[in-house]
């Protein structure tokens, strides 16, 4: 394979949105089910039949979180050491939280009296609910710009702190975040699970897909009137060594929309977002909660990926030296690393999918009642 080193930086900026992408689409129904989870299963019976339609793929569907972070670290350095040293603390409470996840899922079978299944039951709601809202304040201060320099070394140095990502802007990602797995968790448990878990998160998701929209909506028009945007306004050489410092960039408010002026497919993205949350509330009100599962996850695809193409060129923007941020051109590691990466990526990326598709094929159908009776070592 042959690539130069610019389109090489355009694939691996591709690759992670997918990689991403994948992670909020597979393990994205999994704290969408957790997060539900006090609300669409009443009694222990019921909320033993939500749990075990994610217990035997969660871990499975969390391989997503660490190719995509694997790839940040080796394709992407400057933005894994930005990133991951400034979200360290919002960071740690997601670990912890993902932690509860199997915790929970393991000791509430161990341990016997209800109030402490209780606690384990809103110990895994936790584990849902505060890595969707995590993510996506994380994502909406990346579309603001988060506040870290570089010296003339390139040593880094980030001015924030953990309440200082809890801004208005962010908190609304937040929200739209955990609408949108809550949604594609429900419709998950509609294909899944038994009634009457079913009606309940059928019911659920079709709430969650009109917050969805009304947020999404709400989230454009902040950052039309009242985010700023970053542009590059120097010449940049795109097939040059990575140096964050070799350029210039100015601010404009509400200047997030050139890219979509300037690349009519870029509203594909945002499209693709609102027409999937539309159309899995409409399958679910008709009783079709398979279609109403691929349309949530092509809306949460879309919705994903319009904070990718919303902040293209830019990785992670800074808000307190913008000429330092971080883009696609200058933030990569060495023409030689991306394209050893590559040959892996297409190697083992078709094995993991299609392992992935065998065991979905394995586990299909729904988690009944009377399968719980027959398997005394379900959740």
């Amino acid at each position: 394979m042959i690539f130069d080193y610019e389109l090489l930086r355009v694939i691996w900026w591709i690759l992670l949105g997918a990689l991403l992408i994948g992670f909020a689409v597979m393990d994205g129904f999994d704290l969408g089910v957790a997060t539900l989870l006090p609300f669409v299963a009443r009694t222990d019976a019921e909320r033993r039949v939500a749990i075990n339609t994610i217990g035997p793929v969660w871990e499975g569907n969390q391989v997503w979180l660490v190719l995509g972070a694997g790839a940040i670290f080796a394709a992407w350095p400057a933005l894994y050491a930005v990133a991951f040293s400034g979200f360290y603390l919002a960071m740690f409470i997601v670990l912890c939280a993902l932690i509860l996840r199997p915790v929970s899922i393991k000791f509430r079978s161990k341990l016997h009296g209800r109030s402490w299944r209780s606690f384990w039951d809103w110990a895994l709601f936790a584990g849902g609910f505060v890595p969707a809202l995590i993510f996506g304040v994380a994502v909406g201060n990346a579309l603001q710009g988060v506040p870290y320099r570089f010296d003339g070394e390139l040593r880094m140095t980030y001015e924030g702190g953990l309440f200082g990502l809890l801004n208005p802007f962010a908190l609304l990602c937040g929200l739209v975040s955990v609408a949108m797995l809550a949604m594609h968790g429900g419709c998950y448990l509609a294909v899944k699970a038994d009634e009457p878990v079913a009606s309940r998160a059928t019911f659920a998701a079709r709430i969650a897909a009109l917050l969805l929209i009304a947020l999404f909506v709400v989230g454009g028009v902040s950052m039309a009137i009242g985010i700023d945007s970053y542009r590059i306004v120097s010449a940049i050489d795109a097939s040059a060594p990575s140096n964050p410092l070799l350029k210039q960039v100015e601010v404009v408010t509400g200047g997030v929309f050139s890219n979509y002026a300037q690349h009519l497919w870029m509203l594909a993205a945002p499209a693709l977002g609102f027409a999937g949350a539309a159309a899995a509330a409409v399958l679910l009100g008709r009783a079709r909660p398979g279609s109403a599962l691929v349309a949530s996850g092509l809306s949460v695809a879309g919705v994903v990926a319009t904070a990718g193409v919303s902040l293209f060129p830019f990785l992670l923007p800074s808000s307190i030296a913008p000429s330092q941020s971080l883009t696609v051109w200058d933030a990569s590691s060495s023409e030689t690393t991306l394209k050893i990466m590559l040959a892996a990526v297409v190697i083992f990326l078709p094995l993991i999918l299609a392992y992935t598709a065998w065991v979905y094929r394995v586990l299909r159908g729904r988690v009944t009642f009377a399968a719980l009776r027959e398997d005394v070592s379900s959740y």
